[in-house]
């Protein structure tokens, strides 16, 4: 158990962060779930746009990797693309 005062402080905003990314993480996962499910093409592109912004943002504040939200919105793009 920490001691001083300062490291108290840091567990309890390091578990308030966690809880919070976390929240945010899974958002996105079943954001991005749903717009692998639908099967419209017009309801999907309609989606994208949207599920590209959360991406960005999770990014932006270290929630995800850079790199990942590419990759994710790019997987995306391809399979709206290659609907019928």
């Amino acid at each position: 158990m920490a001691n001083h005062k300062s490291s108290l402080k840091r567990i309890r905003q390091e578990q308030k962060r966690r809880l919070h990314n976390r929240y945010y993480a899974r958002k996105m996962r079943v954001a991005v779930r749903q717009l692998r499910a639908t099967k419209d093409k017009a309801e999907a592109e309609k989606q994208l746009p949207a599920v590209q912004k959360m991406l960005d943002k999770l990014a932006k504040v270290n929630i995800i990797h850079k790199n990942k939200a590419s990759n994710l919105k790019s997987k995306l793009a391809h399979y709206i693309n290659k609907l019928g």
